[in-house]
């Protein structure tokens, strides 16, 4: 038995898929926790919550400054020495905020949370990408989503219990002993691993893709509550549209560009990004517009909105199981098209609720959403990933999380974007129940036409559909090779080591 833990604690596929679930646990849980304690905090301070703008904004501007940064810093320094450092750093900006003791600190710690969290993600998906092949990925994403998907839901729960039993600090307290554990975890078992020779540094790249990302989204993120017409969010939407325009222009003619922009040529690639993009909109609008519906056109409680939303997460569970079986067999595009297309249904159901609506009735209805859910968060992140070389993993990785969270603010954008053109000019209070239909029915129509993009995926072919060896210690810092291997006359063909691997670009997706 004593042989058998160690064996597991010196197995890399047991320990990187650790450190990933860790690492999307922390990072999803301190981003919904923090709204719990905002009233909190204003209470703390003598501020009113609108004064907070900064402590909610900060943090996804300096998470957006950072990811394009991942890939070169996790070429360049390791997946192990990267991951603890941001760990690290991650916790010990927790704890300041924690002992935070006037408004500006509290704004510049939790900066340094998003920068650190910025590297977090990008960089445990990237060790994940390498250690597994496209096959191993989709029967592992069967478990490492059960904690994904538990987390913001447990999150305003948790949050909910230190606010009102101890104190709004202890929602950046609660998270220094698990970051902790998880980076010296990381310490102790991780495996150093490096894929190639790093690519050289561009740093007019880093700026330009970094401040594009940041003013981006602090323009998308400040524009619901400031106004879409206010200065500051214009001036960053403008900056940020001109620096994304240069960094798009550099990153294409530069050798070795920040952002390998040239990955989106690969079809599979481009198209799943798109899903990503596009696809979350409807996906993650009504997780924002419910919880604001129940509250505000239903006059009910903060618990009766969270009770609602809660079984959301029981319905991904359910279904993801099922899309790893179905992955290979039909693959990503027609479970994709399913899953939007139950998203649309359930935000028609949604448009149909009214003030007077039973909460059954929309705990129900955030049931079939989750199920339509899990037939797309999975396929769509293998699919990005069938017909790339296993050496671009750190790149596809970075891109990727640049995709969703940008996808990911436009969502609560379009919800807001859409309410404020469904009430009328000078009304007071909430937003009419009108509105809110209204909202639905745009994100029915955006799922409508995504699901139809995504039949475009396809189906895999045997070749694209073959798992690709893992990364073993021996082959990290061999790069993929880009062709297959020439057959000597007379040397006898082994089946499958001699084939190109599924990541090879002439492979059809």
């Amino acid at each position: 038995m004593t042989a058998l833990r160690v064996g597991l604690l010196r197995n890399q596929r047991v320990i990187v898929p650790v450190m990933f679930v860790a690492v999307a646990f922390i990072v999803i849980v301190d981003g919904a926790i923090t709204i719990v304690a905002l009233p909190a905090i204003a209470a703390q301070f003598h501020l009113s919550s609108a004064a907070l703008d900064g402590v909610v904004v900060v943090y996804p501007v300096c998470l957006g400054v950072m990811i394009p940064a991942s890939a070169w810093l996790l070429g360049r320094f390791g997946g192990r020495r990267m991951l603890v450092l941001a760990l690290a750093a991650f916790t010990l900006a927790s704890a300041l905020c924690g002992a935070a003791q006037s408004l500006p600190q509290l704004i510049v710690f939790r900066a340094a949370q998003g920068l650190a969290a910025g590297l977090l993600t990008p960089v445990a998906q990237g060790l994940l990408f390498r250690t597994f092949s496209q096959r191993e990925q989709v029967r592992l994403a069967r478990v490492t989503i059960i904690p994904q998907q538990l987390a913001p839901t447990v999150a305003p729960l948790l949050g909910g219990v230190l606010v009102t039993s101890l104190d709004w600090r202890w929602v950046f307290f609660v998270n220094v002993p698990v970051g902790l554990a998880a980076a010296v975890f990381g310490l102790c078992f991780l495996e150093e691993h490096r894929e190639r020779r790093p690519d050289r540094l561009d740093l007019p790249g880093l700026l330009l893709s970094g401040g594009a990302m940041g003013t981006l989204m602090f323009g998308i993120c400040a524009g619901p509550d400031r106004g879409w017409t206010a200065p500051p969010v214009l001036a960053a939407l403008g900056a940020g549209a001109a620096l994304l325009t240069l960094a798009v222009r550099f990153g294409l003619r530069a050798p070795q560009p920040a952002l390998r922009l040239r990955l989106f040529a690969d079809r599979m690639f481009r198209k799943a990004g798109w899903l990503s993009l596009v696809g979350l909109v409807p996906v993650l609008g009504p997780l924002f517009l419910v919880p604001l519906f129940v509250q505000q056109a239903q006059g009910r409680s903060a618990l009766d909105s969270g009770s609602t939303t809660f079984v959301e997460a029981a319905g991904v569970l359910l279904t993801v199981q099922l899309v790893g079986v179905l992955y290979h067999r039909i693959g990503p595009g027609p479970i994709v098209a399913t899953g939007l297309l139950g998203v649309s249904g359930v935000n028609l159901l949604l448009a149909d609720s009214g003030a007077h609506t039973s909460l059954w009735t929309l705990r129900l209805d955030m049931f079939l959403l989750g199920i339509a859910m899990g037939a797309y968060f999975m396929p769509v992140t293998v699919a990005s990933l069938t017909t790339l070389d296993r050496a671009d993993s750190a790149q596809a990785a970075t891109l990727g999380t640049v995709v969703k969270q940008t996808g990911s603010a436009l969502a609560p954008v379009v919800v807001t974007a859409v309410l404020v053109f469904g009430t009328a000019p000078g009304a007071a209070g909430h937003p009419p129940v009108s509105a809110y239909r209204l909202a639905f029915l745009v994100l029915a129509a955006i799922a409508l036409l995504a699901a139809l993009y995504a039949l475009t995926l396809g189906r895999p072919s045997p070749a694209s559909a073959a798992a690709r060896p893992p990364a073993s210690a021996a082959s990290a810092s061999r790069p993929t090779p880009a062709h297959p291997r020439r057959i000597r006359p007379g040397r006898p063909r082994r089946p499958h080591d001699d084939r190109a691997p599924a990541g090879t670009r002439g492979s059809t997706p």
